[in-house]
């Protein structure tokens, strides 16, 4: 990690040591800071590498702090540890109070930017706010910067039951979400003189001529490592709806980050990999969403995997990849031909993870036709339904068999 302390300077910490520093800092200075919140700290930070100040101060607020009365102890702790002057100035302050004097003028740069930056005419007419007693009624300006305060509804209620405004703001965090894939070796190999699979005897002879043909040092090669392709499936089909919005910010975070394929499917398959390359994230889901005709209808899994395992699997995208699949499950064709096509697709992938968000409902269970096909042939069954249900969902892309290669 680089950028999360002050300005002009880094830090190079590994996220579970400083997660347990920090919370044990705070929990000196009284707030009541747990093993459980440290962990969900930890990772979050591998979540959202903290490259900003700001970026950290949010990062940590949200996942350690659970009550307004802990802020400034919090405060205090956080500019003393990271090195700034004043501490931060909370931007919700006045919150519920229309007789609350204005904040005061501190610059710009000294303040940490809140999650929901977006300007206070702009918010939804029609949209509320669950930040209790004192927020503003639907419409109230005062609604949107009432968001930075709802950590732990923002952490662990499921997407299909967020407000509008809310999701938004969830967005904007799923986009900086990484997804990393384990490590693989090439065929290509560098030159390396510490240790290698074997030595570079032309280079070891070459460098020998500058003392008097003694090869002092042996010039090793190594195999070079690199990130494991990864491969998104999104379902954007009707039963999906209440999930597509915060899932397609998934995608556009994981094409733009981890360079990732990006496919949505529901009656068809659509490759959304270079419409979502754009940087402006409005207009990335804009044209995904006029790319993709089909959205909102039925669901043919085994179709759309047919499809896309002969037009792309096989010629290579899928070869030793993680492919991602996020759907319900809902499907409209015959079991047999969803078990049929995940076969096809074991056989092509290295890691194959399934994101069901019904998953987390009680009771549940994949008795579904085509979930209870597909099943057998997943490495990883997850529910990815809230941000909090997402560390999973890392945590099983980034899993490396032992003894792989």
């Amino acid at each position: 990690m680089a950028g999360a302390g002050g300005r002009g300077r880094g830090i190079s910490v590994e996220p579970a040591v400083l997660a347990a520093r920090f919370a044990g800092a705070l929990h000196e200075a009284g707030v009541p800071v747990g093993p459980d919140r440290a962990a969900r700290f930890a990772a979050a930070l591998r979540l959202i590498p903290p490259d900003t100040r700001d970026r950290l101060y949010w990062t940590a607020r949200t996942t350690l702090a659970s009550d307004s009365t802990q802020l400034p102890p919090f405060d205090a702790v956080f500019a003393r540890i990271f090195g700034d002057d004043q501490p931060p100035v909370d931007l919700a302050d006045s919150r519920g109070d229309p007789t609350a004097p204005p904040l005061p003028n501190v610059p710009s740069e000294t303040r940490p930017t809140p999650p929901d930056d977006r300007p206070a005419d702009r918010a939804p007419s029609g949209s509320g706010t669950h930040s209790g007693a004192g927020a503003g009624a639907p419409g109230d300006p005062r609604a949107v910067p009432a968001l930075a305060s709802s950590a732990e509804r923002l952490q662990h209620t499921a997407f299909a039951e967020l407000s509008d405004v809310e999701i938004e703001a969830v967005r904007r965090v799923v986009r900086e979400v990484v997804l990393a894939t384990p490590r693989r070796r090439t065929r290509r190999s560098r030159a390396s003189t510490r240790n290698g699979e074997r030595i570079d005897v032309r280079k070891t002879v070459r460098n020998a001529r500058k003392t008097g043909g003694d090869p002092v040092e042996l010039v090793h090669r190594r195999r070079r490592r690199r990130p494991r392709p990864l491969v998104l499936l999104c379902d954007v089909s009707g039963s999906m709806e209440p999930y597509t919005r915060v899932f397609l910010a998934l995608l556009h975070g994981s094409v733009a980050g981890a360079r990732a394929e990006a496919f949505v499917f529901a009656t068809r398959l659509t490759r959304l990999t270079r419409p979502l390359a754009r940087r402006d994230p409005d207009l990335a889901l804009a044209r995904a969403a006029s790319a993709a005709p089909d959205w909102s209808g039925g669901t043919r899994l085994a179709g759309s995997l047919h499809r896309f395992l002969d037009d792309y699997g096989r010629r290579g995208l899928a070869r030793g990849a993680v492919v991602v699949i996020l759907s319900d499950g809902w499907a409209q064709d015959e079991p047999s031909e969803v078990a049929l096509q995940m076969a096809r697709l074991r056989r092509l992938a290295y890691r194959i993870v399934w994101i069901n968000p019904r998953k987390a409902a009680p009771g549940f269970a994949p008795k579904v036709g085509g979930m209870a096909a597909a099943l057998p042939y997943c490495d990883a069954f997850v529910s990815g339904h809230s941000l909090a249900a997402l560390s999973e969902v890392a945590a099983a892309v980034s899993f490396d068999r032992k003894g792989s290669n």
